[in-house]
Formats: structure tokens, sequence, C-alpha cells
């Protein structure tokens, strides 16, 4: 690479970076599109159904017939009775619902602690107990500042939600009534309810009507046990109601040290009914209706940790969105669901669904059999990546994990087992690096008896008739390496998403699964795309790529000659890796910074081992034998005759 050539790559590199910042929008456009896009999300609600509207305007009539009636009969009403007017006039049967006090309850088993809210009845706050923060707080997956859940239906012509209405606890087993917080250890189990109950009197309720949400938790499980059950409810909800409606809002917490790759980690996954997984696109915000569609469950998927609902039966035209927060500190995304459950007045008394809350882990999600275990990002698109992360990588870090060792011994130790299997791919590339080496003076040749651009096909047809006298492949050395990117795209795939190796200490490193930083930019200085900090590892990896390149043009130098263009540019990667791996898992560059390493020892072994003048003497042993043409040579031949040029027999 000369002067002008490098010179030229650091002006058009420091153009597009400057480009890329001049036409990346405002603070202020991105709050800008994000209103929009709410706007829209609003108004496609609002647009759902014509049935609510009409039922909306019989509602105000009767409010309206009502109000009459009270300014007709001259009568004082002080604030309280006004309020308990306008709850029913809102709620109808469920108006005494709509005030109390937003009371606590806690269940714990062994791996998290759930609060649950008589506000809504629902799961208010889940923590993780076997994890942290990056910054060593209570992991709290979420929590009742940032989540909306609540079950939608008509009744009286009015819609309700029960995210607004006040329930009561319940406790199925007698020796807990009474108590706030109960914990349950092992292989036991423990049912929690709430209900909420319709209006009886102006101020009661009628005992034999009532909403129920029915939670089971077992003391050794992430997965707990939902169940919405009926009672009396045949001529309280609308008879004509075919489906209720859940909704799901949840504004996803920092858990990670880097927002960056939580944004780009974070979004919602579900799955068709006995089909694919599929998702909601990474790194921007998206909307999907999916009508007429069925999924079994929808999950809230962060870097490392899910939230989902799993359906006994299905869910029906879920509406899903994700938005990113950018404004708003320690927030990753806000996520949306809503989805339809299958409902008869006459027949559902019960409707069963199950809840996960705990960590992406392979072996912890396939055990249940959903394919909840496809939110990791594994390579599932190419079945050759997943399978080296499924049953090679995943496999050693279990083993040697579950034995206490370190993950950066045991990174060390993958890295090894996987050079040991791909030694005679790379004893093979290295061998015909060597044959092309012994063959330069004779490819030189070549070159100088056809200088000239129109003897290109001549110079082509007598290098092709000189490897094959030789027995030398010029594709067995990319063959091999082909052959490895499988191996290498599962490792920058896998590395990113592994709970494993979430907060694992080694040397500098704090957190394998994050960026290391030895400095950091004072002054909130940060350079576009590179970031605000330098990572010792993706520098270190970077070094030992650009070595080996050079090492490779040495061992490959007469083709690499033949494409200077293709030279510089495998110059130019390692330079943009350490671009991109900045931010990325420190666990990932010291694995690719291993693998450099073992390969130059590779080079060193396999150097030892081969005799180039021997190789010589082989070389010139194969020519002076007698070798059929190869199909790839007789058809340069054919093209040559085309052509017009001579053919030799």
């Amino acid at each position: 690479m000369n002067k002008n050539t490098i010179i030229g790559l650091v002006l058009i590199f420091g153009i597009f970076i400057a480009y890329s910042y001049l036409v990346s929008p405002s603070q202020e456009q991105i709050i800008q599109q994000k209103r929009k896009s709410d706007s829209l999300w609003l108004a496609n609600q609002a647009r759902r159904d014509s049935t609510i509207r009409t039922m909306a305007r019989a509602r105000a009539l009767d409010a309206a017939k009502e109000k009459e009636k009270i300014v007709a009969s001259g009568k004082n009403f002080d604030s309280l009775t006004l309020l308990r007017m306008a709850l029913k006039d809102e709620l109808g049967l469920f108006a005494n619902a709509a005030a109390g006090k937003d009371t606590s309850y806690s269940v714990e088993n062994d791996y998290f602690r759930l609060k649950f809210a008589s506000l809504g009845g629902k799961i208010a706050q889940v923590e993780l107990k076997k994890f942290l923060t990056w910054d060593k707080r209570p992991l709290i997956l979420m929590d009742k500042d940032s989540l909306h859940f609540g079950l939608s239906f008509f009744a009286n012509n009015r819609i309700i939600n029960t995210d607004r209405l006040y329930f009561q606890p319940y406790w199925p087993n007698r020796e807990n009534r009474g108590k706030s917080s109960v914990k349950v250890t092992g292989k036991d189990s423990i049912q929690f309810g709430m209900r909420v109950f319709v209006s009886d009197t102006a101020t009661g309720f009628n005992p034999k009507k009532f909403i129920e949400f029915l939670y089971t938790i077992r003391g050794n499980e992430y997965k707990l046990r939902y169940q919405i059950k009926f009672e009396g409810m045949e001529d309280v909800i609308d008879p004509s109601t075919k489906y209720l409606v859940l909704n799901w809002n949840d504004n996803l917490k920092q858990l990670e040290k880097s927002l960056k790759m939580e944004h780009m980690t974070s979004t919602i996954y579900f799955q068709y009914i006995e089909d694919k997984v599929d998702y909601l696109s990474e790194t921007k915000d998206e909307e999907k209706y999916l009508k007429n569609e069925k999924i079994k469950w929808i999950s809230f998927k962060q870097q490392f940790f899910s939230s989902s609902l799993i359906a006994d039966n299905y869910f029906s035209e879920p509406r899903i969105k994700t938005v990113t927060l950018p404004g708003k500190r320690n927030y990753v995304k806000s996520m949306l669901a809503e989805v339809g459950i299958p409902y008869s007045s006459k027949e559902t008394k019960e409707i069963s669904m199950s809840m996960y809350f705990g960590p992406n882990n392979y072996y912890g999600l396939r055990k249940y059999k959903l394919d909840l275990e496809k939110q990791i990002p594994l390579g599932w698109s190419f079945l050759p990546m997943a399978w080296i992360n499924i049953y090679a990588v995943i496999p050693v870090f279990t083993f040697f994990g579950n034995l206490g060792w370190n993950y950066g011994i045991i990174i060390l130790v993958l890295t090894i087992l996987l050079k040991i299997v791909l030694f005679p791919i790379a004893f093979k590339t290295y061998k015909s690096s060597a044959k092309m080496r012994v063959l330069k003076p004779e490819i030189d040749e070549l070159s100088k008896k056809f200088p000239k651009k129109d003897d290109a096909m001549k110079k082509q047809q007598a290098t092709m008739d000189l490897y094959k006298k030789a027995g030398v492949n010029p594709m067995a050395g990319c063959i091999p390496l082909l052959l490895q990117m499988p191996i290498l795209i599962a490792m920058f795939r896998f590395f990113p998403s592994s709970i494993e190796l979430r907060q694992q200490a080694f040397l500098w490193a704090k957190d394998l699964s994050s960026y290391d930083s030895i400095w950091t930019f004072p002054g909130g200085f940060s350079i576009p795309w590179y970031g605000d900090h330098v990572s010792l590892f993706a520098l270190l990896m970077t070094i030992s790529s650009v070595i080996y390149t050079k090492i490779n043009d040495q061992m490959m130098g007469s083709s690499q000659q033949q494409m200077p263009g293709m030279k510089t540019m495998m110059y130019l990667m390692p330079v943009m890796f350490l671009v991109w791996f900045n931010d990325y898992s420190s666990g990932l560059s010291y694995y690719y910074l291993l693998a450099n390493l073992l390969t130059f020892a590779q080079i060193y072994i396999i150097r030892a081992t081969i005799d180039e003048k021997q190789l010589h003497a082989q070389i010139e042993a194969n020519r002076k034998k007698t070798v059929k043409k190869s199909g790839f040579q007789k058809r340069l031949e054919d093209m040559a005759k085309k052509r017009g040029y001579p053919v030799k027999k």
C-alpha cells in the first residue's frame, strides 16, 4: 500500500464519518418522529372497531338521561356522591371497584420475588434474586411505574379495563390467609388470587359475581401459572363478546452497561401456532398487526432476560409495537402488545396461560419445549451456525462453568478445542500456500513470458497447466477458509448474547459480555461509530489481525500481487473491526485475539513439519506424470479456442 493509497483511504473514511454525523437526526427530530409514531398508533387504536364508537354513544346517551333526572330532582349532592355517580357513569357495574387503596402483596420463590398490586390485580414488580444490574443494584425486570397490564371487555355498554380496578386478595391455602408476604421453595407450590367484584349496592359488592386472577408459583421455576376465572359474569360481560383483549405495555429498564447494545438486542418475539418464531426489528422501531393470525406466545425480550406470556391455546390477532426511548434515562424501549383471547359468555369459565420471567439461558428455555430458546440469537437463519453454538460452544461453556472455572479460561479452552478440530484444515491450507510459494519463480516467468494484457488468456491457461502438472489446486487454500466462516460468525452471534459471560470478570475486563475500557475520553467526547472509550481487547485483536494479514500475505504472495485492491482491503478490514468491536462484547474480542495467537502457533508448528525442498521434489515428480485435464482447465481451453488462441494438446 503506497502513501497515496493510505491518504485516500483516510480521507474517504473521514468524509464518511462526517457525512454520517451531519445527516443523523437531531434529538428534536427523534422526539418529533416518536410523537408522530405514537399519534399513528393512537389513531389506529381509535379506528379499530366501529362497535366501540356505537357503544360509547349509547353510554353517553344513558348518562345524559341520568343527569337530567338528577337536575330535575333539585337535590344537592356532596363531592363523594358526585364521584360515585361519575364512576357509575363511566364503569357501570364495576363502579365500586374503581375506588380503593393500592396495597401490595409479595410471593417469593427460589428465583424471583413477585409483588402483586391490588390496583389491577396484576404482578406489579418482578425482581430476579440471582442477578444484579451492571451497577450492582437489585435486578428489577419490571415494576408498577413502567408496567400496564389489564383485561378489556364490554359490560353494560361500557369498555372496562381491569388495570383501573381495585382487586381483593384471595389465598386458596387457608394457612396463608391474612398474610401480605409468603415464600415457597423447592418443589412446593403456592397459589395466590386477586378478585374484582361487581357492584351490588351503592357501596357494596356481590360476592357471587367476580373475575379472579389466580397465580400458581412453584419454588424452583421461573415460569408460573396464570388463570383468569369468571364467576357470575354471564349477564355482566356483553353476551355478543367473542374475544377479550389483553393489553400489555412495559417500558424496559436498562440492566446492562452498554445501553447501545441493549437497544440492538431488545425487541418483541412471538411464535405462530405450530409454526416459526418471528420478531420485530431490533435496530429500529416497528409496529405489526397480525390480522387473522394466531400465536402461541409473545415475549418482551432484552439482551439477557425475557418476560413472556404463553397461551394454553392461542392468542388471536396480536398488535405489537416497539418504541425506542432516547429521551428517557435508564430506559431502553417501550414494548406494547394487544392480543385477543377467545371467550364465550355461556361456556368460558376459565382462561389459562403461563408467564415466564427469567434469564435467556438456552437449556433453561429449551426444557419448556415451546421454542422460547429461539429468542437467543444463535444463528437460527443458517443452521450450521446454530449447530456450532448448540452442540459445541454451549456444552463447553456449561460443562466447565459448572466446575467453577473462570470464563476467560473457558474461552481459552474452547478456542484450543476448535483449533484442534480445525487443524487438518489449517494444515491443508498451509501446505497449499507452501506449494504456491515453491511455484512462485515459475509463475513469475509466465508473467514475463506474457506481459501484455491481450495475452491474459494465454497466461491463465499456462498457469492452470502448470498447477495441474504440479498437482496443485489453487483453490485448496480458499475452501478451508470458507469452511471456517460459520464458526467465526457463530462466535459473533453467541458471545454478545451469552448470559454465561454476564458480569464475569477476566484480567482487566470487568464484564466479558460487555466492552472493556482502559481509558474513557474526557468531557463526554465521543467519536462517531467508535465510541467514548478505548477497548484494549479490541485493540489487541486488531493488532493481531494486522499481523495475521501480513503473514498470510507472505504465504500467498504470488496471488496477492495480482490483486493489489484485494490486498489493500485485507489490511483495511482489521481497522474496521476496531471500530465495530470497540463497543462489543470483550469476550468476543478476546476470543478472536486467542484465535489469531493460536493460528500463529499453528503456522510455526506446520512450518517446522513441512520441508519445502522435499515438497518441490514431489511437485517435480508430479509434473512427470500424465495428468488428465480437469473440467475447469477444459473450459478455459474451450474459451481460448472460441477467441482464436492456439491450444496445446
